[in-house]
């Protein structure tokens, strides 16, 4: 059975300071960072790691795999966040004052990505990682955009999801069906970013 634990990245500057971030690169704060690190002895033994290529998530990987002696991270492309448009590196106040009344209707400004796009990537990349360990545990790290997409796809109720924690997700090797799990917390003080 191929088991795939996705989870976000460590705290991002964007992050810390309430910013959008979209497919933007900020990086990792210092505490994001030392999430990372505890987050790895929560891990466990894995037999692939994967990242989403933006920094954020490939620096948590990275940290993630040096700690279980794990590597090295491959990239997809997949794993990127959702492309937010006119909103990337904005507040909500900035949203708010822009574009009065999208957040609260949830409309979307121009350059969004549609949802089922971001789906369909996700979905992707659950398959290339399952083809590429189908008997294995697999730890990837993408984005809350990419994570919330795979819970809707499954029909889950939307939460907000802290730095470093992610689901479970797995599927027989014959290529059945996939079956979602739960929702894993891997630091003791997490950290909840407010953009969305």
């Amino acid at each position: 059975m191929a088991r795939i634990l996705l989870v976000r990245h460590g705290q991002s500057e964007w992050n810390a300071d309430g910013r959008w971030q979209g497919q933007e690169n900020p990086p990792l704060t210092e505490l994001g960072l030392a999430q990372a690190a505890q987050a790895a002895k929560a891990v466990g033994a894995v037999d692939g790691i994967y990242a989403s290529p933006l920094e954020r998530a490939a620096i948590t990987a990275a940290v993630v795999a040096e700690e279980v002696g794990v590597g090295p991270v491959m990239t997809l492309p997949d794993l990127m966040e959702r492309h937010a448009g006119e909103w990337q590196g904005l507040t909500r106040d900035q949203i708010e004052e822009d574009w009065p009344g999208y957040l609260a209707e949830q409309r979307r400004p121009p350059g969004w990505e549609p949802d089922d796009q971001v789906e369909d990537r996700a979905l992707a990349a659950l398959e290339q990682m399952a083809t590429d360990h189908p008997y294995g545990e697999v730890f990837a790290v993408s984005h809350a955009g990419i994570i919330f997409s795979i819970e809707r796809h499954f029909g889950m109720e939307w939460e907000r999801l802290a730095n470093l924690s992610g689901r479970w997700i797995e599927r027989d090797p014959s290529g059945g069906p996939w079956r979602i799990g739960e929702r894993v917390h891997l630091l003791t003080v997490e950290t909840i970013p407010d953009q969305i």
